[in-house]
Parts: C-alpha cells; structure tokens; sequence
C-alpha cells in the first residue's frame, strides 16, 4: 500500500479497549507501542482484536517534536523518544526523522525556527509526540 502519509508503522494489536462511541487501540509496530482513538464501528468493521495484524499510520504535519520530554506531564498518548537521524531544512519548514530506540523511525514537519529553538541536529535526543486520535489505523 502507498499513501502520502509518512509515518507507515506495521505490527499487532495488543490491547482493545471498546467505548460506546470510540475505541483505543494499542498497536505494537515496529517495536513501538502506539495508541490509537477511532471509532468503535471502524473497529468492529476492521475486525480489530488482540491479536489482530494492523497498521497505523501518522501525518508528518500531526506529530510535535520536543525536547527533554517528560511523557508523563504531555497530554498526547504517543511519545515516542529517541534520537534525530536527520534535520532537512527547506525555505521555510524542515523535516525532523526521529530514530526510536528499537529503529523505528518518525518523520515530522516543524518550521526552521523550531528547529534552531530546540537545537536540533543528527545524534540530539529528542520525542516524537502526537495524539492517539491522529493515528489512523487499517488492516491489510
């Protein structure tokens, strides 16, 4: 499957957790645990279950980038920390690829100036951080 999304993550669902209207879905992929909201009929449709091989993927655009993040004061349910394998700078914003300790790799867009701000550079600790409901979730 090709999409414009660049964060493309396989795996399996580990964990289910059903609302009446939305359901978490926690998804091991690429040995990241990743947390998303989607609706319980999306679920059910999918067939989604512990078990379950699935596939999340996130927009560039959707995930934040800090720096000495403490996931425990961030009100996003996926942050991912590791360490920055590339900055790319364009005219105005850059792209930040965020390498996770089990080699899963992140792609964000921030601007430059977010870049300099945080200092960001190849080898700089840094997490990757986005909300579960910008994690979409399909089933090959």
């Amino acid at each position: 499957m090709r999409t414009s999304a660049r964060n493309h993550f396989n795996g399996k669902v580990t964990a289910v957790k059903a609302g009446a209207v939305n359901d978490e879905i926690t998804l091991n992929a690429d040995g990241v645990e990743l947390v998303a909201i989607i609706t319980h009929g999306s679920a059910a449709s999918l067939g989604l279950k512990q078990g379950s091989d699935a596939f999340a993927l996130i927009k560039a655009s959707s995930v934040v980038v800090m720096v000495g993040a403490d996931p425990s004061k961030v009100s996003a349910r996926n942050c991912v920390e590791g360490t920055v394998a590339s900055v790319e700078k364009g005219a105005v914003n850059a792209e930040v690829v965020i390498k996770a300790a089990g080699g899963a790799q992140i792609v964000s867009i921030i601007t430059n100036d977010s870049v300099d701000r945080l200092g960001l550079a190849a080898g700089s600790k840094a997490s990757a951080i986005f909300k579960a409901s910008s994690v979409i979730v399909g089933v090959a």
